[in-house]
This record gives structure tokens, sequence and C-alpha cells, in this order.
């Protein structure tokens, strides 16, 4: 099968197969002329950054109940998003979200901009952001190459380079491959044909509407393909977290500085075990409910989670009442929920 008819498989199986989600236009709607929400399509992609559908769904419809907009977004206090998005983690990513609306709104009247040279100017939206936006949102004949993309192109063309070496590589097969009919579509139909199909392990090669142009189906390596180098190990890291209680049932909580782990976040003091702590915010007497680990992208952690009852004044945050521990990000809940364990 020729490069310049793979789109036209492709885009055949995926009005049969495209996944239903909260952000996309159906491929039958879209062909009756519905566009996409262009703030939809960024704010699922920047949620989708190192994240599972699964588990942006939820996400994604608390956002969009509650700032429904790029201008409702834009106006949002900067505490209230980053309790909602506690959780989910790359918090750098809730604060680019801010800055993002913020410009959109200043800089462009509340309208996402439609080329991606414009749309990389935008705070937090990198190549893959703009591109897929772009092709979306517009329908611009831009590559979207994700994980998905990715695993798809190495199979295809059966590339044995080990990422991220093959990267490149495997983004000019894409390009290639990017048509100019119907490119939004095509888009989302490569991600949901490596998220439902070509799948990392197992693949169902016998389903795939490109099953025979594939090499690596026809080399018998589909499955051991895109090749990776090996990660080195991550290193672990050692810290104290103080969780204070005040008689009057509230908590002990600081906001985290707007840079670095868990930026902007709120959460209970900890010494400087990721270059932002301090020592300890009150005198104790403290004693030990436990350790709790956490994995970050580059190490692991341990932190020993230290409590304590006392109307004292502290040194650092403030008492403040805690109704939903889910406004704290997962690491902090984590130290939460041993220290009020039975």
């Amino acid at each position: 099968m020729r490069d310049d008819r793979l789109h036209l498989t492709l885009l055949d199986w995926y009005d049969r197969h495209a996944r239903v989600l909260p952000w996309r236009v159906s491929p039958a709607d879209r062909a009756a002329g519905i566009r996409p929400d262009p703030y939809r399509i960024w704010l699922s992609e920047v949620m989708l950054q190192q994240t599972t559908v699964a588990a942006v769904r939820g996400y994604f419809a608390a956002f969009t109940s509650r700032w429904p907009t790029v201008t409702d977004l834009a106006e949002a206090m900067d505490a209230e998003v980053m309790a909602a998005w506690a959780g989910l983690g790359y918090y750098a990513r809730a604060r680019n979200l801010l800055a993002c609306a913020r410009a959109v709104v200043a800089d462009h009247g509340g309208q996402f901009p439609v080329a991606r040279a414009v749309l990389l100017s935008l705070p937090g939206v990198g190549p893959y952001t703009a591109a897929a936006v772009a092709a979306i949102a517009f329908d611009a004949p831009e590559t979207v190459v994700d994980g998905n993309v990715e695993r798809v192109m190495s199979r295809l063309f059966a590339v044995q380079t080990p990422l991220p070496a093959a990267r490149p590589a495997l983004v000019g097969h894409a390009a290639r491959l990017t048509p100019q009919h119907r490119p939004g579509d095509y888009a989302q139909a490569v991600m949901d044909l490596g998220a439902t199909i070509c799948t990392p392990r197992n693949p169902a090669c016998a389903l795939c509407p490109w099953s025979q142009p594939c090499a690596a189906r026809a080399a018998g390596i589909a499955a051991e393909l895109p090749r990776k180098s090996a990660k080195p190990a991550k290193p672990t890291r050692h810290g104290t977290v103080w969780i204070a209680r005040h008689p009057n049932g509230t908590l002990l909580l600081e906001t985290r500085p707007p840079k670095g782990l868990l930026g902007g976040t709120l959460g209970f003091p900890g010494d400087p075990w990721d270059g932002a702590g301090g020592s300890e915010p009150l005198p104790g007497p403290w004693a030990s409910a436990g350790q709790i680990s956490h994995t970050f992208t580059h190490f692991h952690l341990v932190l020993t989670v230290l409590t304590t009852q006392t109307p004292g004044n502290p040194q650092r945050g403030q008492y403040m009442p805690l109704t939903d521990a889910k406004s704290l990000p997962t690491l902090m809940r984590k130290a939460h929920a041993i220290a009020v364990a039975p």
C-alpha cells in the first residue's frame, strides 16, 4: 500500500471505531460541520501530558464545569486552580495552564490562535501541544506525535533504533503520512490506533487497518518495538514532613514556592528534601506516624511523618481547616492519611 493511501485506510477505520472522549467531536459530527472547541482541546492535551485518559476524565469534567471557557479559567484564583488540579501531578502544568489562559485572554481576545507558530508563543505550549491544537481544533495539516504515534510509526516502518535516539526518524515518518485531507481526524486516528490496537504489549495486529503494510508485523517483531535505551536507576531521597494539629482541629499548612516540585500547592511543612523546605515549624514534642514513599520523575522519596498537637505559634505556615484532603497533592494526601490513621 502506498504511503499516500495509508491515511484513507486509517480514516475509514477511525470513522467506525473512534473512541468517545469528552473533549472530542466525533467523526460524524465533524462531517456534519460541528467544530471542536479549541479551549477543550487545549485543556485536554495539557491534562493528558504524562497522564492517562482514565485519570484525566474526572478532572476534565470538573474543570470544564467550573471554568467552561478560557476566560473563566483566566479569571480564576491561583489557589483554586491548584487545588482543583491536586492529584493530577506535574504541577508546573497547572501553573502554565493559568498563564496560558491569561495570555489568550489578554493578547488574543479570548480566542486561541490558529497558527502553530503563534500557539508556540503561549506559556507552557510546546511543539506537541501546538501541533495537536492546530490539527484537532483547526484542522491544520500539522504532525502530531505522542507516545502512541511513536509506537505506531516504529512498528509500521520497523524502526529498530532505540528511543529517544529514534525520535527524529519517527517524526519524519509521521510527517510524511500526515494528510491535507481531514488532518484533525487523522491525528486522533493514529493516537486511537496506538491506544486501542497497536498497544505496548500484545498488539492486536489481526484487527489493525495497517496490518498489511506493517513492516514490523511482517518481520515478526511488532511486540518488540519501539526499543528503548536503558534508563539510569532513580536515586532515593529521604526527608521529613511535620503535621501539627491545633486543639481546635485545624492543621498547620503552607503554600509551597511557585516554582519547583509541587510548586504553588498547599501542603504540610517539610525539610529541604527538594531544596524548598526548612527546619521544624514549631517546637515539639513530635511523634512519628510512620513513613510514606512516593516516586517522582527523577527520584524516589521516603518521608518520615512527624505529628504533634499544640496551640503553639508556628514559624512557618498557618493553621487552617482542611475540609477535603483531595485539595492536597498526592504526596501530602499520603502523609495526611497515616497521620490521621487510627
